[in-house]
C-alpha cells in the first residue's frame, strides 16, 4: 500500500488569535505548480489540517481557521481570512484583506478580493468577481456562468 505525503506540514511557528485560536504556519512537502509553489516553500496559517486540503494553498499571512475548508486547487493569499463553516472549492481565489465567514461558499473560478466580506449562505460561483469594498451577504447567489 501506498501511503499518501500530504501537500504541505506544520512548522514550528505559531499565533494566537484574539479569541484564543492557534494558528499554525503551513510549509509545502511536495510542489504545487499550479500555484507556483515549490517543496519547501512557506505559506500562510492554518488552524487544524482539516482546513487544507487537496491541492490548496494559504500563503503570505492569510489564514484559515474554524471549520471552514479550502480545497480542490483554491488558494487564499495577502491577508486573507476565511474562518466559521465558509468553503472554497474548485479554482477559487482569496485575496487581498478579503474575508469569508459564515456559510460561504466560493467556488469555481470564482475571485474574492480587495477588503470584500462575503458571509452568511452566499454562494460566489462559475467566473464571478467580488472586489474593492463589495459586501455580500445574506443567502445571495452570485453566478456568472459555469466553469470547465
Amino acid at each position: 500500500m501506498v501511503k499518501t505525503i500530504k501537500h504541505f506540514k506544520f512548522t514550528d511557528k505559531t499565533k494566537k488569535l484574539e479569541d484564543g485560536t492557534v494558528l499554525h504556519q503551513i510549509k509545502a512537502n511536495k510542489n504545487l505548480p499550479y500555484h507556483n509553489i515549490k517543496r519547501g516553500d512557506v505559506g500562510g496559517w492554518i488552524e487544524k489540517e482539516e482546513n487544507l486540503s487537496e491541492k490548496a494553498w494559504v500563503s503570505g499571512d492569510a489564514q484559515v481557521s474554524g471549520d471552514a475548508q479550502v480545497s480542490g486547487d483554491t488558494k487564499v493569499s495577502g491577508n486573507a481570512w476565511v474562518y466559521g463553516n465558509a468553503w472554497l472549492y474548485g479554482n477559487a481565489i482569496v485575496s487581498g484583506k478579503a474575508w469569508i465567514y459564515g456559510n460561504a461558499r466560493v467556488s469555481g473560478y470564482a475571485r474574492v478580493s480587495g477588503n470584500s466580506i462575503v458571509s452568511g449562505n452566499v454562494w460566489v460561483s462559475g467566473n464571478a468577481w467580488i472586489s474593492g469594498n463589495a459586501q455580500v451577504s445574506g443567502n445571495a447567489r452570485i453566478n456568472t456562468g459555469e466553469y470547465k
